[in-house]
């Protein structure tokens, strides 16, 4: 079976940063695959085009520029807030605002976003927004698992059940 639309796919891979001889960013072992809907918006668009009509036991090695991956770094990302947003019960938690800390945040519309903490002066917060693998040229290598339909449940759902999939 191909890999196509509405397949679930199951895959190990190991991320490296820039190309083969990069550092290690991120691996998956062959036991505890990535497990995703083909096609589904899941996953980053070019990511999925390079492993279009791979079949079970395929290997798979490619790489994703930057603007294919995760974007590049925005400055308009990184903005200085109040630190007094920053605030719980009336006092400032410190440990909290630790350089380089990650901290959820809504946006003025509601969307959440991940912030890291860049630096903390006597009344702000400088915050970096930027997904954290922005800029990054990301090298993938890996190979195909599993390859089945997506059960109707799945498809309506958006996302995988049972093995590798959502957990309750």
């Amino acid at each position: 079976m191909q890999v196509t639309k509405n397949k679930v796919v199951s895959l190990s891979y190991l991320l490296k940063k820039d190309n083969s001889q990069g550092e290690i960013i991120e691996q998956t072992k062959d036991s505890d695959p990535l497990v995703f809907i083909y096609g589904n918006g899941q996953m980053l668009p070019k990511f999925e085009e390079h492993l279009s009509n791979l079949v079970i036991g395929d290997n798979f090695e490619f790489t994703l520029q930057s603007a294919d991956a995760y974007g590049e770094i925005e400055s308009d990302a990184i903005i200085d807030l109040d630190k007094d947003i920053f605030m719980i019960d009336g006092k400032i938690d410190d440990e909290m605002l630790t350089i380089g800390n990650i901290i959820p945040m809504r946006d003025d519309q509601g969307h959440m976003l991940q912030g890291i903490v860049v630096s903390v002066s006597d009344n702000s917060v400088r915050m970096d927004f930027n997904h954290p693998m922005a800029g990054n040229v990301l090298h993938f290598k890996g190979k195909i698992i599993e390859v089945r339909e997506a059960t109707a449940e799945e498809l309506n759902h958006g996302h995988v059940h049972g093995a590798g999939g959502h957990h309750h």
